[in-house]
């Protein structure tokens, strides 16, 4: 969705090419999107696309993308904090190992 944001009058192909998928996956994509409310097409007759076509966030598609990236944020700042805390308990393994190790060599 930000893909079309930033540039709506990409052509499908040139879409597709940029996120790495097929004309057809991502006509099937744009088309549940449209369904879904969050992208609308416009006839657009100065557009580079041939067919005069731009696909636009709706208002609702805006606050989705908005939602979506908040709960991505969200998920990875839980993942942040759970990688810190799994650090965090195996330095301190470590050095209670290594504390230990230290102890039976003496």
């Amino acid at each position: 969705m930000r893909l079309l944001q930033e540039n709506p009058d990409l052509t499908q192909r040139e879409l597709a090419v940029r996120l790495g998928v097929s004309v057809g996956g991502l006509n099937y994509c744009l088309k549940a999107l449209i369904g879904k409310g969050f992208v609308k097409m416009k006839n657009f007759r100065q557009s580079k696309n041939k067919f005069g076509y731009v696909y636009v966030l709706t208002p609702y598609g805006m606050a989705e993308k908005v939602a979506l990236t908040n709960g991505f944020l969200r998920r990875k700042m839980e993942e942040y904090e759970a990688l810190k805390l799994e650090i965090e308990l195996i330095s301190q393994e470590q050095r209670t190992l290594g504390a230990e190790e230290s102890r039976h060599q003496s």
